[in-house]
């Protein structure tokens, strides 16, 4: 089977198509990359919402991306057709390309965070605005050019309009075969004081890092718990104000994609969600997966979806709950034998249902 990964997807700020990629291939299909990064990612769109006078910023770049995708397009098509198309995450408007470019092929949309849940959970419009009026028409446009709509999990696909949801597989986020790689190097290192613990994200109220930054204020006083914030985004600035008096904790503005398996496996525990807005209930995020290839304990919200896919692997606390958050890390500077456990068991189950060829596998059976 020759699926064409289609889009201005940015595996470097959204890996979800990689592990995609890497799975389809896994799985034995043919996948060739027709990709334009279109160098903006979910603040900058949302920095455009908030001031529709950048909009010609991102018709501009989006139109230079497109003229690439449609000339690399024809060059390939002229040898073979494609029996699917993915459309990678964020591809709200590259789905009606690819459907042009490609329309006796099977198209797939990669829909994991739809255009009114992320104006919604960042307060850019009221219940009946104009704004949001315009987002879920920009939802229902590009779920109608798809013929399978992918999301990641359950509660994202009840979510869906119900004829959609007819033709959607439910695909979890997964990590890349580096992620897996480092994790098994990692827990060659035993669990040991101080307790390390990272959080990677863009500060989105989906994230609840004020949360975390509260847990933070909290341990102030406790010297065996060390944690590192990576990222930046729209609540960094209330994040580093709330967690100023714990001098136990760094602030890395980024860390390159190539370099992040092995970075995060260097901690004791990787931190996930915490937010209370709807769409973190009904997410697990990248960071929960990645960070349990990476042999970390995983430390996040206790919600549906991540409390079925993450079971016993996880330490779960109560979303929007400092105090919860704080106890958990507590426990396990208290008990690093317990913490080693969880980083293995983390692993394990990683291993065993979020590997790239696990998560894809549902594609080629919809497929097929």
């Amino acid at each position: 089977m020759h699926i064409v990964a289609f889009g201005t997807y940015d595996v470097a700020s959204h890996p979800r198509v990689a592990v995609l990629i890497e799975g389809l291939r896994a799985c034995g299909a043919e996948v060739t990359e027709v990709n334009r990064p279109l160098g903006l990612d979910t603040a900058a769109r949302v920095a455009i919402l908030r001031q529709p006078w950048r909009l010609p910023l991102l018709v501009l770049r989006l139109l230079v991306c497109w003229s690439g995708l449609v000339g690399e397009s024809l060059r390939r098509r002229r040898d073979r057709r494609p029996d699917a198309v993915l459309v990678g995450y964020l591809g709200h408007f590259d789905v009606h390309l690819a459907r042009l470019l490609h329309p006796r092929s099977t198209i797939l949309l990669d829909h994991m965070v739809s255009a009114a849940g992320v104006a919604t959970n960042r307060r850019l419009a009221g219940s009946g605005g104009l704004k949001l009026r315009l987002m879920k028409a920009i939802d229902a446009m590009a779920l109608k050019q798809a013929d399978v709509v992918v999301v990641d999990t359950a509660e994202q696909q009840q979510a869906l309009p119900e004829d959609v949801r007819r033709h959607s597989v439910v695909c979890p986020v997964g990590a890349t075969s580096e992620w897996f790689d480092a994790g098994a190097r990692a827990l060659e290192r035993p669990t040991d004081a101080p307790l390390k613990a990272v959080f990677v994200g863009l500060f989105s109220p989906t994230h609840g890092v004020p949360v975390i930054a509260d847990a933070l204020d909290i341990l102030a006083d406790d010297e065996r718990i060390e944690v590192t914030m990576v990222g930046q985004g729209q609540q960094y600035d209330e994040a580093r104000r709330l967690a100023a008096g714990n001098p136990r904790v760094s602030w890395v503005d980024w860390v390159d994609a190539e370099e992040l398996p092995d970075f995060v496996a260097g901690f004791d525990v990787s931190l996930g969600i915490f937010g209370t807005v709807p769409q973190a209930r009904r997410v697990v995020p990248n960071k929960a997966f990645q960070g349990a290839a990476a042999g970390a304990v995983v430390v996040t919200s206790d919600t549906a979806p991540q409390r079925r896919m993450l079971e016993s692997a996880a330490m779960l606390v109560s979303p929007g709950s400092p105090e919860e958050l704080a106890s958990a890390l507590t426990k396990l500077a208290d008990d690093p034998d317990e913490a080693q456990r969880l980083r293995e068991a983390a692993y394990e189950q990683a291993r065993e249902h979020y590997t790239p060829q696990a998560v894809a596998s549902p594609i080629l059976e919809v497929l097929s």
